[in-house]
């Protein structure tokens, strides 16, 4: 009878935070794969967990132009020893692989806390905004600590981070969309608010973090948001931000101005300039109706600034 059993991971690594190697239950530290080049060699393979990673490709990462002559004698020496440390006894049948003029790891035979970040973040992908969040969180858990934190001088490994860093935002923003959609606006603003964090000029954070307030009934915080973002965006991109989040500001005005009777009256007399300034113009017969509501505006926004003045 054929054995359909699934084989368990050969070996658990963790590239988030600390590096770390299990196998067996017993912890492999860089001394026991042979050095820092070897670890790195290991590290390249897992960030590509399942893809063949050429030969080639490997000393140009690890040496660069300097590589020497003898730099392919030496990688194969140390994959070897690679080999003996993560899968001894099983050379050709561990997680190590030759493929392709190159090396692989076989990802049934790896548990990466990096792969299943990005398995979980696939599940929410495809799964209902109720199923999708606890994903969601998970995985931003799981992330919490650096990418390869302690590799602090290789090209390749700040090519990993920045790449990881925005899977990381986009899974932060898809958290607070979905926290939204639940009707929780709480932790869509925290989420926004870390993605902000990351890259200050994500527009698409920036909307959710203010339509997240919107929705919580906090418009004094997403108005002053607002006005951060636009600062932001103004020093930086030389730009306003998009419609989306100009109509977002729009609501929280209205919203924040329905309990002050003066504020409300000011907000309609900007809107009706507004409109006038940017539609066309009213036809003859309407001159003198048009006329008076422009007066009436200038004399309510007029009253409205002495009495700022004044009270400054």
């Amino acid at each position: 009878m054929e054995n359909t059993a699934v084989l368990a991971p050969s070996i658990s690594v963790r590239l988030f935070g600390n590096f770390e190697i299990r196998r067996d239950g017993a912890t492999l530290t860089a001394t026991d794969l042979g050095g820092c080049k070897p670890r790195h060699i290991l590290e390249i393979l897992l960030l590509n967990l399942g893809t063949p990673v050429s030969k080639m490709r490997l000393i140009e990462m690890l040496w660069g132009a300097g590589a020497s002559e003898g730099a392919v004698a030496t990688l194969e020496s140390y994959i070897s020893g690679i080999r003996r440390a993560i899968q001894p006894g099983h050379t050709k049948t561990g997680p190590l692989r030759t493929a392709n003029g190159g090396y692989v790891l076989d990802p049934q035979l790896v548990e990466l806390d990096l792969w299943d970040f990005r398995e979980l973040l696939r599940s929410a992908g495809q799964s209902p905004p109720a199923e999708a969040y606890p994903l969601l969180v998970q995985a931003l858990e799981l992330s919490a600590e650096p990418l390869l934190g302690f590799e602090l001088v290789a090209d390749w490994a700040d090519d990993a981070r920045t790449r990881h860093c925005a899977e990381r935002v986009a899974a932060q923003i898809f958290a607070a969309e979905t926290a939204a959609v639940l009707e929780r606006p709480d932790d869509a603003i925290l989420w926004a608010q870390a993605a902000i964090r990351s890259e200050p000029l994500n527009e698409k954070a920036w909307t959710v973090l203010v339509t997240s307030y919107e929705r919580a009934g906090l418009p004094a915080e997403g108005l002053a948001a607002y006005d951060r973002c636009r600062r932001l965006f103004d020093r930086d991109l030389g730009c306003t931000p998009g419609p989306g989040l100009q109509a977002a500001h729009l609501r929280l005005l209205r919203q924040r101005a329905e309990g002050n009777a003066e504020l409300s009256e000011v907000l309609a007399a900007l809107l009706y300039l507004g409109e006038r300034l940017d539609g066309p113009k009213r036809p003859p017969h309407q001159a003198a109706e048009s006329r008076r509501m422009h007066e009436n505006a200038g004399r309510v926004l007029d009253s409205f600034l002495q009495r700022v003045r004044a009270a400054f």
